[in-house]
């Protein structure tokens, strides 16, 4: 889809109804600070607090789940209103031309030239750059024409679920519902979440299966499938509502990408969807797409300054200077990409049904507890990837390290509360107790 300027009355409706809300948290807030802090302090004006989960049970009943035992939150950010701040912002540096309705024709990295045409008057035009940005998407032409100039490991893998967006209006000129949670009704292989926007609506998707879509064709069997699985949130949508844009608005696929590298010599680089696609389920999409411009930034900056050059420009870089920033940028940044694509993947099934689950909830509330006891040794893995700017691979590192602590510990527990146990019950039985050496050699013995 050609980009237009959504800025512009006649294209300020086209995002709606086209992808699925945005929520905002450390990672993306990070990446505008460094660029201005007036441009995050006026993104952060934009945005709700979410403080946690709100799920929805079939009955009806309703249970909060906060993000954060130190009361952080991820945010609600309307996408057009987001837009249209970033383009402001690029549009006031004296260098930078913007272009809309525009696409890529061809691209030739070695003479650092690009081929373009105007999608209203059908003009081809050449233009060139020192290095050329691929920031195009899942389906980026940049990064296909970079395949065929490196060898390039690259995965592209559709889920067999998609979504469809929904509306939920004001209640009495209020939300309708607790507008700084992102509320969740979870029901094993699907589920319907819900966004709130300034305007006191909700933004609401329904994730699921495709084979399930399919087997709702009419309004009658939308209505029938809504009161079965979501009652509540049928009646606070409207059934005409519900079934008119059920009717209308598109069903969309989701697909994560993989690849590495990231860049050609010191030429091209991807960024954001164009090298990391990934599902919406963990919030990280847009914010790891900043997070690649923060640290692009300072591999750069960092080459620059290492060469004596104090200065914050960064298009001062040599040629060798560019290669090997660049090389480092890929050499580090495709191991955590990938390691958030998976962790958005694994979190669908978190919230679409193992947030009811009781050993889940076992775990949130004991890695609560020793996390606001010990707050730099036991850190959630949700706070880790969305309050902080721990790189996402090492996130899984820390991750897996506590879970087999917690593991163990766990063990250590119960076997401990057994054999107390049994030690009572030896001596109230007038049974000799075992000296520690035979305790010790039976948790020892090879069997």
């Amino acid at each position: 889809m050609l980009r237009v300027d959504v800025r512009q009355p006649e294209h300020s409706c086209l995002v709606e109804h086209r992808s699925i809300n945005l929520a905002i948290s450390e990672r993306g807030f990070s990446a505008l600070r460094r660029l201005d802090p007036l441009l995050e302090a006026r993104v952060r004006e934009l945005a709700i607090p979410m403080r946690g989960r709100m799920i929805h049970s079939l009955d009806g009943r309703q249970t909060s789940q906060a993000y954060d035992v130190f009361g952080k939150h991820i945010n609600s950010v309307g996408r057009n209103a987001l837009i249209k701040i970033l383009l402001d912002a690029a549009g006031s540096y004296s260098r930078v031309t913007l272009h809309f309705s525009h696409e890529l024709v061809d691209a030739d990295f070695d003479s650092r030239r690009v081929t373009l045409r105007n999608a209203e008057t059908n003009h081809q035009f050449d233009a060139s750059a020192d290095l050329i940005v691929g920031a195009d998407g899942a389906y980026s032409r940049v990064r296909q024409r970079m395949m065929t100039k490196v060898m390039m490991n690259y995965s592209q893998t559709y889920i067999e679920h998609g979504y469809c967006e929904f509306s939920m209006g004001p209640t009495n000129g209020e939300f309708a519902m607790s507008p700084n949670h992102l509320h969740i009704w979870p029901r094993g292989s699907f589920m319907l979440i819900a966004l709130p926007n300034p305007d006191k609506t909700f933004t609401c998707t329904l994730f699921m299966p495709w084979r399930q879509f399919d087997l709702i064709k009419t309004s009658d069997e939308a209505v029938e499938f809504f009161r079965a699985k979501f009652p509540d949130a049928l009646g606070l949508m409207g059934e005409e509502s519900m079934c008119a844009e059920y009717a209308r608005n598109p069903k969309g696929s989701l697909v994560y990408v993989k690849c590495s590298p990231h860049t050609y010599k010191n030429r091209a680089v991807i960024l954001g969807d164009a090298a990391h696609a990934m599902v919406p389920f963990y919030g990280q999409g847009m914010n790891c797409g900043f997070e690649d411009v923060e640290r692009l930034d300072e591999i750069m900056l960092n080459a620059l300054q290492a060469s004596g050059i104090e200065s914050t420009e960064t298009t001062q870089l040599t040629d060798e200077q560019l290669l090997s920033a660049l090389d480092e940028y890929s050499a580090t940044r495709a191991a955590d990409t990938d390691a958030i694509v998976d962790l958005a993947l694994d979190n669908y099934v978190e919230m679409r049904s193992r947030v009811v689950s009781y050993s889940y909830l076992l775990r949130k509330q004991l890695e609560g507890l020793l996390h606001r006891l010990f707050p730099t040794v036991v850190i959630p893995l949700y706070t880790m990837v969305s309050f902080t700017s721990i790189p996402y691979a090492a996130v899984i590192r820390q991750w897996d390290r506590q879970t087999l602590w917690l593991h163990r510990s766990i063990y250590a527990a119960t076997a401990t509360v057994v054999l107390g146990t049994g030690l009572v019950s030896a001596q109230l039985l007038g049974m000799r107790m075992p000296t520690l050496s035979e305790i010790a050699r039976a948790f020892s013995h090879k069997h």
